[in-house]
């Protein structure tokens, strides 16, 4: 590539730089305490804050991005403006910031605070003023006269900032013009040209390198290097990633990653500027293909510390001044990531998921860091540095060999630019005491070039793992709206990405973290861009993302010691492709730009205010970039509009970003408005997309057992809401302190109220003050007492106002009642969020026997026992108390309730029961479950059963069954007779077969955490048992043989007594193993010592053949048995072939699934 010189005049979006930037103190207005930096008066007044003023800016305003006074001269001065005398340490230092724009779009500034001396007489006397009026009170007091000041003696210094404002994150070459204007100021001979030529230069005349390539631009004392990264590479990041990992060590930084992916609160301390700055674009960096939409301030000014109370996510730094977390004022919520940057420690929200893979992505960082000299030790990790000997002789010796051949005439054009770039260095570096060496200068831009390479190599490793996760998202994701407008405007009710079949797609270990982060606005953000792409340009970050991903499914990685976008920025970095305009005088009034040593000249403004076309270079180059298209952005939202952007922007609704730079009291009061305003808009998504979610598993799964949304995506929206009202609680809470919400919780408790519900609970073991607010929230939710409980939480008046600032959200009581009105919508749907999530704790159970009314029949049962079983397991036998119908009793959560084992002693004829339904009472969750029963438990009645196992039901609070979601026991078979007279015909028959079988294909075909309760589908009214009985009891032809009743399994043990006898005598048709399993399964069941009864074995015999995929075999053997025609007749279904066969057909589909029975069903049978 041909070296070319290029002009940046044109369009401002094109060039390196926006604005030049003085900031600092103005003698016109005097001295003005910084009341927002928070310093007692009891300080001598020169280590006190004043505020500082933009004193010059250039341009004026450009058309697209209009001049911030307030915003860019607090974040140049974040704490205002510092006094030094001359025996205070004046080291000048450099720090960046970043604004994010109401479009998405963000700017850089880059600011190097340097001390100068103050020349006002007015000035001086001022601060002589306020040293005498502090000194009177301390007079009496020797020790404390210390940092007097006088203006006769001493030399004041006041900080003065010079700030470069770019589209982009240029931080390198920014940082090197900025030290090198500097320092011409503060030499004592002038610069070649004055001040104005270079600042015209860098705002006028250096463009924005094109992607793929590197530009070289000339500042006070040498060249500097920019470059851009190609539209296939990841988008620019210039912030050094290793001084991150340095700072925090590898494992911390992974974990504040991942409480940034999962939009925790995150705040950032530090003494530094820089430091916050550096590890937040790192974090900011490494989201890729992700962004980050909610309140980004790395560098917070003291007059904006009110945004720390903002009730959403953020990500914040502020500096450290003595604070610990605790006196700092900011948020105490369990869900803030608070990262302590110079004591390398990093206090993670709780409940916080591992990021997948984490262990293999950590040694995957430490290898890389490793290759470049880093060593990490327990969080700290340590520099290796080269001999600083060396290099200076050697390089030294190249400059004279190179000279020596320029004189020649011995160099070609690739030799003449590196004789160049050695001068440009021994420039900077020699001829002045104590300055750098030439070594020095070489080592420094060698380490810039290896901070270039590791920043490419670690962001690659990040976004190699999310290439891994979401490799595949593009099949997930749902484009369901025709057009552009009816997109927008249905938004909120349509969901773009089928979350549940992308997690079922991922390993176990991976759903925790992903679960979560389906749900963030990043996320949500990223799939509406897809979803966008259809009518507009696709956003650059996904575009280069989408392109990757393509590649990596059409080749295969491969290995290599270093990967190609690194080598793409060492070649950019070591060889420029193109080169701007050199700085040249300008058309200047006599006497302007002259020298004074440590004072930066007043700039002459009408120079600066727009562009020239000096150059022959500037029109051609002109041409060939066109204004009406600027340089992509990598933080372009989309090709979109401004307004259109907005449009579909999550969280911008209620909150623009650049409100939030304006300290003005109309504008502070309008944010915290907005905060109020937005807690509100995300209760009502957050609720409707809950019930959205629950009515939606309703309509998939009809008459299904599932009761409410379950499992993985139930913790998930559950937690999203505990988040909120922990969010919603701490809003303008004065008591910062309390942790979360469980504090105000505990201060109505002492009121009388028991919020709680039960004292049991209130025991539990949960460590935490989140552990207990959280448990309550899941409790209150499932016994649909949410938002009574909150409501009654906010009747006391008298202490909100005590707690909380007349800002805080619950003291808008309007916003208050919408916000419980949506929590109470949850109400209409069931939720299992407490008994799901706290499964290792004691529950107190009631189980209560129902005798059948009806027949006025006591009860007479002997030493009677209960065992229930739920999804997290099983009761054990419990022995009911002699002459009681009850028995109360404590055991570990056994979750949703599933199955009842109800049973009695062989004591006789006389004991028996008709029970009609067995009643179990949670005690904590006040959820009933009903199992019915409606037959005989005793010997010589019914089937003779003295033990039947019982299917539940869940009984809504209102004693309503919750028909349709959890069928019960069938009821008692009967008599053939009994049967035909409300019998099924065929069809019906045939109809209920298909269904109870599909219902079991549509339990194993969902995700494991969603799939609801087997032993319902097996056992249930609706279940596959019940519908093979109406099977084998349509067109039986007696009901009584020898007057006692028959049941199916008498037909089942004739059958199989039938094929033994013609085993034995050699007459047996068909499959000698098929009828030897049928007889052996028969026989194992009747010789269990449990007695089930007829009813139970025959229960227990579908139930053992379909887990062992033989049911569909052993029903077309007995439909061929000669006792089918004896005992069926003509018209049954049961001896139509055809029919058999097709209903066996129908059951060989369940073969392929995992059928596991519960132990309550095979117990005590050896199979």
């Amino acid at each position: 590539m041909m070296t070319g010189i290029t002009s940046g005049t044109g369009s401002a979006s094109c060039r390196f730089a926006h604005y030049f930037v003085v900031c600092g103190l103005d003698t016109k207005t005097g001295l003005e305490p910084e009341e927002q930096a928070g310093e007692s008066f009891e300080q001598s007044p020169i280590r006190r804050s004043f505020k500082s003023k933009v004193l010059a800016h250039y341009p004026e305003s450009t058309e697209r991005r209009p001049f911030n006074r307030d915003a860019v001269n607090m974040l140049c001065m974040p704490r205002g403006l510092s006094f030094r005398t001359q025996t205070d340490d004046r080291v000048p230092f450099f720090h960046s910031f970043t604004v994010s724009q109401d479009d998405g779009t963000r700017f850089y500034g880059f600011v190097q605070t340097y001390y100068e001396e103050v020349t006002s007489a007015q000035i001086t006397m001022a601060m002589q003023t306020l040293h005498q009026m502090h000194q009177r009170p301390l007079s009496a007091c020797p020790c404390c006269a210390t940092g007097f000041f006088q203006s006769a003696q001493d030399t004041l210094y006041a900080s003065k900032a010079l700030c470069l404002l770019t589209p982009l994150p240029f931080l390198q070459a920014s940082r090197h013009f900025l030290t090198q204007l500097h320092q011409a100021v503060a030499a004592s001979d002038a610069p070649p040209l004055p001040l104005e030529s270079y600042i015209h230069n860098i705002l006028y005349e250096v463009p924005v390198p094109p992607p793929g390539r590197s530009l070289r631009f000339h500042g006070v004392q040498g060249p500097i290097m920019c470059q851009q990264p190609g539209q296939e590479e990841l988008p620019l990041g210039d912030y050094p990633l290793g001084e991150a990992f340095s700072l925090l060590g590898v494992e911390n930084l992974v974990r504040l990653l991942t409480s940034v992916l999962l939009e925790s609160q995150v705040l950032l301390l530090s003494n530094d500027y820089q430091r916050l700055m550096t590890v937040a674009e790192s974090i900011s960096t490494l989201l890729f293909p992700f962004q980050w939409w909610h309140i980004y301030l790395p560098v917070l000014p003291a007059s904006l510390h009110h945004l720390l109370d903002a009730p959403v996510p953020f990500i914040i730094g502020i500096q450290e001044q003595g604070d610990t977390r605790e006196t700092l004022p900011a948020p105490q919520s369990a869900n803030l990531c608070f990262v302590d940057i110079d004591n390398h420690h990093v206090d993670l929200p709780e409940d916080l998921p591992l990021f997948p893979d984490q262990l293999e992505l950590i040694q995957e960082l430490n290898e890389v860091l490793l290759r470049f000299g880093l060593q990490t030790h327990a969080g700290a990790t340590i520099t290796n540095k080269p001999d600083p000997a060396a290099p200076p002789c050697l390089s030294s010796l190249v400059l004279e060999d190179l000279m020596e051949d320029r004189r020649n005439g011995n160099l070609g054009r690739e030799q003449l630019a590196v004789l160049e770039r050695l001068q440009a260095l021994a420039r900077r570096c020699g001829g002045t005491a104590g300055g750098k060496t030439l070594g020095r200068a070489f080592e420094e831009e060698e380490e810039e070039l290896k901070e270039a390479k590791m920043n490419v190599q670690l962001r690659e490793v990040f976004a190699g793992r999310f290439a891994t996760l979401f490799g595949r998202y593009e099949e997930f994701v749902i484009h369901s709206a025709p057009d552009l407008e009816s997109w927008l405007s249905n938004r909120e009710g349509v969901s773009n990405f089928d979350k549940g079949s992308f997690l079922s797609t991922q390993p176990t270990q991976h759903l925790h973290f992903l679960s979560r982060f389906l749900e963030t606005a990043m996320f949500s953000s990223f799939v509406d861009s897809k979803v966008l792409s259809r009518w507009a340009d696709r956003d650059p970050i996904q575009r280069v993302f989408d392109r990757r991903l393509e590649k990596d499914r059409l080749s295969s990685p491969m290995l290599v010691s270093l990967c190609p976008p690194a080598q793409a920025v060492e070649r950019r970095l070591l060889k420029a492709d193109h080169t701007a305009i050199h700085p040249h005088l300008l058309d200047m009034r006599i006497g302007q730009g002259r020298h004074h040593q440590g004072c930066f000249p007043r700039l002459q403004a009408d120079v600066l205010a727009q562009g020239h076309n000096t150059t022959k270079w500037s029109g051609r180059n002109a041409r060939r970039s066109d204004p009406r298209k600027p340089v992509t952005s990598p933080e372009t939202t989309s090709g979109l509009d401004n307004d259109l952007r907005e449009k579909y922007s999550p969280g911008r609704r209620s909150l623009r970003q650049s409100k939030l730079l304006d300290p003005s009291p109309s504008a502070v009061t309008q944010t915290k408005r907005g905060f109020v305003d937005g807690l509100l808009r995300e209760c009502r998504l957050k609720t409707r997309r809950m019930l959205m979610e629950r009515m939606g598993k309703e309509r998939a799964e009809s008459s299904q057992v599932e009761a409410g949304i379950t499992g993985l995506q139930e913790n998930t929206l559950i937690h999203s809401i505990c988040v909120l009202l922990e969010r919603t609680w701490a809003h303008g809470l004065k008591m910062k302190q309390v942790r979360n919400t469980h504090k105000h919780t505990e201060t109505h408790s002492k009121t009388g109220h028991n919020l709680f519900g039960t004292r049991e609970y209130k025991s539990q073991r949960h460590p935490t003050h989140l552990g207990r607010a959280r448990a309550w929230v899941y409790l209150a939710l499932e016994k649909k007492l949410l938002s009574q409980h909150l409501k009654l939480l906010l009747t006391n008046q008298d202490l909100l106002r005590q707690l909380y600032k007349p800002h805080a959200f619950l003291l808008c009581e309007e916003e208050r009642e919408q916000f419980l009105f949506h929590l109470l919508s949850l109400n209409t749907v069931d939720y299992f969020c407490f008994t799901r999530t706290f499964t290792s704790i004691s529950i107190p159970y009631r189980v209560v026997i129902m005798p059948m009314k009806k027949l006025s029949i006591a009860m007479a049962m002997s030493n009677p026992w209960v065992c229930v079983s739920g999804e997290l397991g099983d009761s054990g036998i419990r022995q009911i108390p002699k002459n009681t119908q009850e028995i109360y009793f404590h055991c570990q959560n056994l979750g949703r309730l599933s199955t009842l084992q109800l049973g009695q002693e062989n004591s006789g004829l006389l004991a028996k029961c008709l029970v009609d339904c067995v009643i179990v009472h949670n005690e904590i969750t006040g959820h009933t479950y009903r199992f019915p029963c409606g037959r005989w438990l005793g010997k010589g009645v019914g089937d003779g059963s003295l033990e039947r196992v019982l299917i539940g039901q869940l009984v809504s609070p209102g004693g309503e069954e919750d028909s349709g979601r959890w069928a019960g026991t069938p009821p008692e078979q009967g008599s053939p007779p009994q049967i035909g007279l409300t019998g099924l015909s065929s069809v019906q028959v045939q109809e209920e077969i298909r269904e109870a079988v599909n219902n079991l294909v549509k339990h194993f075909h969902k995700a494991e955490p969603e799939r609801g309760n087997l032993t319902a589908l097996l056992c249930g009214e609706v279940g596959l048992v019940r519908s093979l009985e109406q099977l084998l009891l349509h067109g039986f032809k007696s009901s009584r043989l020898f007057q006692r009743s028959v049941f199916i399994w008498d037909f089942v043990e004739k059958a199989v007594v039938s094929m033994e006898t013609a085993d034995q005598m050699g007459d047996l048709q068909g499959s000698t193993e098929l009828c030897d399993s049928m007889c052996h399964y028969v026989n194992a069941i009747n010789a269990t010592s449990r007695n089930i009864g007829k009813e139970g074995k025959f229960q227990l015999w579908v139930c053992l053949g379909v887990r062992d995929q033989l049911l569909s075999l052993w029903l077309p053997l007995l439909a061929e048995s000669h006792l089918a025609a004896r005992l069926y007749e003509e018209t049954a279904l049961f001896r139509d072939r055809a029919a058999v066969h097709s209903l066996s057909r129908l059951l060989h589909t369940l073969r392929e699934f995992p059928i596991a029975l519960e132990t309550a069903l095979v117990k005590g049978v050896d199979l």
